[in-house]
């Protein structure tokens, strides 16, 4: 079990991060909301999804080059995909809170909006957890150790696994190379 200390310091190190992300989630949350309602003519689903788009692009970006500045790119496609993904996921999470409150405990738009607003923002919350972990876990990796992985970030994930599970594989073809080299 860990020591308070090692706790603290791991909080320590780790609020700075989780409020860039909860800065950067609320203005994004605001913005969703202003393009949506902007852009309401022209119907409501196209308006949702030109908001998500937009919102999730600027996300990325802001957590990429502020939140996660300091920890190793990869590529920009693989990063913005799990990216992308991890907030449909989170975006499935909020909106099943809310199908649980409708559909689990009959709350109806007419006479329960207090409670939509309670479930919704339950929802927000656990969906936020959610994307914190991912995002850190899967999508913006943690910065080089050894100066090793930093070769790697420019690679494919998959060469990337397959490069460093070769390398410490006795009798690969990596070790061969390294000693024929020698």
């Amino acid at each position: 079990m860990p020591s308070a200390a090692s706790l603290t310091d791991r909080l320590r190190r780790l609020a700075p991060e989780a409020i860039a992300f909860g800065i950067i989630g609320a203005g994004n949350t605001l913005l969703y909301m202003a393009i949506t309602y902007g852009l309401l003519p022209i119907g409501a689903v196209k308006a949702s999804v030109i908001a998500t788009v937009i919102t999730t692009t600027l996300a990325y970006l802001a957590n990429r080059y502020w939140t996660y500045r300091h920890h190793t790119r990869t590529a920009l496609r693989r990063e913005y995909t799990l990216f992308f993904g991890f907030n449909l996921v989170g975006m499935v999470i909020q909106s099943g809170m809310v199908a649980i409150g409708k559909y689990g405990f009959g709350l109806t738009e007419k006479n329960d909006e207090v409670a939509f607003l309670g479930v919704t923002l339950i929802g927000i919350g656990i969906a936020t957890v959610f994307r914190f972990w991912a995002y850190r876990t899967f999508v913006f990796l943690k910065p080089p150790v050894d100066g090793h992985e930093g070769a790697i970030t420019d690679m494919d994930a998959t060469a990337g696994f397959a490069e460093l599970s070769a390398i410490d594989v006795p009798g690969s073809a990596a070790e061969l190379d390294t000693r024929l080299k020698s």
